[in-house]
């Protein structure tokens, strides 16, 4: 008893101190509705006994319920999304070149099938009922922009893309990128703080923090498009670049040099773990700059690019924990992250890649990274318009502000 006193008496201690008033407190309401200042926050509640939209406005929370959608169908849907997103493209000892073209080309056209479906389910079950609760029944006028949007999914809905739910074989304005603007966010809280603009600090330099692994052991090899990329930025970014590539590029030097730039571009391989999300990360010359490691220190950082594989996935096991990596940058201190959710082409990640600071690289040579998810909204939104196939563009996701 007179611990439990002590503790009460050191609790309120530390609530008299400035900007310690909720410690070891729920957040107020309040506070929570301010991360809704730029547009509205839906974050998707999955439970087996029934699933919930909460509608976040800065002038309160509605609940909606979603009758569509329940935990079972989740489970099912997720369970084939991920088996037809899996690496499992090669080919079988004994197959002829010619088979092994076919096998190849049949299982590109299921996964195709598959994103088509689940974006269709996504769209009826949550997205479409969503829109109409907030009043966004079509595209936007012309000459107006899109307005923003924030996902906030929990439980296995994390692992799907909600931004790209929808019709997209019929042009009737049944999808997501024809309505809003969508980014994500790991928590309201992690949205409010990221909301902050980044202050000036002289230890953090102007340039761009440049990383590329274009060649790692079992790994497609990646020297033509890491290099468009490099090239790119290195004439047209303002300040510069500092590139850290090739064997330099080891763990130890990327995250020192992650903590001295405000912005960071990655072009590698990113590595996946279902069963151990916190082991992901980027693979580097050395090995791999995990999420656990990413995670351990705080970074005063406005944008990261992340051109690699998976690093916007997080787990099986502990979805609702959201253990991404770019959830680790964003939490960690990086206001903006472009990040993808499976495997992409590399030819189009440097596409957008190009695209992207193309938007945000202003005329009288200024870097504006609170435009990023517009920016890759109308990437992704071109790719959509070419004809691409739903696998080329459906896994970018932008997380912040």
């Amino acid at each position: 008893m007179a611990l439990a006193r002590e503790w009460d008496d050191l609790v309120q201690q530390v609530r008299e101190i400035d900007g310690f008033q909720d410690f070891l407190r729920p957040p107020s309401l309040e506070s929570l509705l301010r991360a809704a200042a730029r547009g509205p926050v839906v974050v998707i509640n999955i439970s087996r006994w029934r699933c919930d939209a909460l509608l976040v406005r800065t002038s309160g929370l509605e609940t909606l319920p979603l009758p569509g959608l329940t935990a079972d169908e989740v489970a099912r849907r997720v369970a084939v999304y991920l088996r037809v997103l899996q690496d499992g493209l090669t080919t079988v000892p004994g197959m002829s070149f010619k088979e092994a073209i076919d096998a190849r080309r049949q299982a590109r056209r299921e996964r195709e099938d598959v994103l088509r479906s689940t974006m269709e389910w996504l769209w009826d079950a949550v997205t479409g009922p969503v829109l109409e609760a907030l009043g966004i029944t079509g595209a936007p006028e012309a000459g107006r922009s899109a307005p923003r949007l924030w996902w906030c999914p929990t439980g296995l809905l994390t692992l799907l893309p909600l931004h790209g739910a929808g019709y997209h074989s019929v042009a009737d304005g049944r999808a997501v990128v024809d309505r809003v603007v969508s980014s994500y966010t790991p928590t309201l809280r992690a949205l409010s703080e990221a909301a902050e603009p980044l202050g000036e600090d002289a230890d953090r330099s102007r340039r761009l923090l440049f990383v590329g692994v274009p060649d790692v052991p079992g790994e497609l090899r990646l020297f033509e498009d890491i290099t468009r990329e490099h090239d790119f930025l290195r004439t047209r970014f303002p300040g510069g670049i500092r590139a850290v590539d090739g064997r330099d590029a080891t763990v130890d030097a990327v995250q020192a040099a992650l903590s001295r730039h405000r912005w960071v571009h990655l072009s590698c391989h990113g590595q996946q773990r279902l069963d151990d999300p916190s082991a992901a990360g980027i693979v580097l010359s050395d090995g791999i700059l995990t999420v656990t490691r990413l995670s351990s220190a705080r970074y005063a950082g406005d944008f990261a690019f992340l051109s690699a594989c998976r690093t916007a996935t997080g787990g099986l096991d502990l979805p609702d924990e959201a253990i991404t990596l770019a959830a680790a940058l964003n939490y960690t201190g990086y206001r903006h992250v472009v990040a993808t959710l499976w495997s992409v082409d590399p030819a189009v990640a440097a596409d957008v890649s190009v695209a992207v600071y193309s938007e945000l690289i202003e005329e009288e040579c200024r870097f504006s990274p609170d435009r990023a998810a517009t920016a890759l909204h109308e990437a992704v939104r071109l790719l959509r318009t070419q004809g691409r196939p739903l696998d080329d563009w459906l896994p970018f996701t932008h997380t912040g502000p």
